[in-house]
């Protein structure tokens, strides 16, 4: 046996098969090996060299699409101006005139004169003079325009308003809550003699709670009685009134002033 055989090549696949049937399927494998080896040793080239030139190939389309961006921003830019729709100016409104006024004389200061310097039109008029008179007095003088027609301006009075009071927001908690006189044993006293059983709620069996939350103001009065918990609008009502009959609470108090307080009271309505 030579010692330069390829072990690829068919004199091999005849050696090894000597004495052998060679219609078997392993000879035809064993023959053909050396193309498919071939043929996968070219597959593998082209695939790396593919992915050697797939980025190349990217870059280029995007260069492409930049090209194309820029062509169109070019051609935007000489789109012809927009035309700038015209704002119709609205005539000022003229300020009305002042309306006619009569003269008034500021009040001067008296100026003690002999009676030799007084003149006859100086001289101090008598009550009833000054009270015919039909001389307006003011703090400055003011030439009228309109004698027979016109206004004093002792008429025109400067309306100032009133500043708005703003309502204190009511308090969750407080460092003193606020009670009612007596403490709450006298509360649920008051409850249970003030509250009237709903007859339609009695007839439907219908019992349980409802919860109520107010406000308790600065001054101890009730307000913004609200419903946290419905039971049955009868029954609602009745809470809702009950509560508002209440006497007047010990208010809350925050550092030492009396604040608004909310407070949540559960009323009952039980069957015996």
């Amino acid at each position: 046996m030579s010692k330069n055989v390829d072990l690829t090549s068919k004199e091999w696949c005849d050696l090894v098969f000597v004495g052998k049937n060679k219609a078997f399927g392993a000879y035809r494998l064993r023959v053909n090996s050396p193309k498919r080896y071939t043929w996968a040793t070219v597959g593998v080239i082209c695939v790396v060299a593919f992915a050697f030139a797939l980025p190349y190939i990217v870059d280029s389309f995007k260069f492409g699409e930049a090209e194309e961006e820029i062509s169109t921003v070019v051609e935007m830019s000489q789109l012809p101006e927009a035309e700038v729709e015209k704002q119709e100016v609205q005539p000022l409104v003229e300020t009305p005139p002042p309306p006619p006024l009569k003269s008034s004389i500021k009040f001067t200061a008296p100026v003690i004169k002999k009676d030799e310097e007084v003149s006859d039109e100086e001289e101090l008029k008598s009550q009833d003079e000054l009270t015919q008179s039909k001389v307006n007095i003011s703090i400055a003088d003011v030439k009228g325009n309109d004698e027979e027609h016109g206004q004093d301006i002792a008429d025109f009075r400067e309306v100032i308003a009133e500043p708005v009071v703003e309502e204190e927001k009511p308090y969750e908690a407080v460092e003193q809550m606020p009670t009612f006189p007596g403490g709450e044993a006298e509360l649920m006293k008051f409850i249970r003699d003030n509250l009237k059983y709903p007859v339609i709620a009695q007839e439907n069996g219908i019992q349980g709670r409802v919860i109520l939350r107010f406000v308790v103001s600065k001054t101890g009065t009730i307000d913004n009685v609200t419903v946290l918990r419905s039971l049955d609008p009868t029954c609602d009502k009745e809470a809702i009134r009950v509560v508002k009959s209440m006497p007047k609470w010990i208010p809350g108090k925050q550092n030492g002033n009396n604040v608004p307080v909310y407070f949540t009271l559960p009323v009952v309505f039980k069957l015996l």
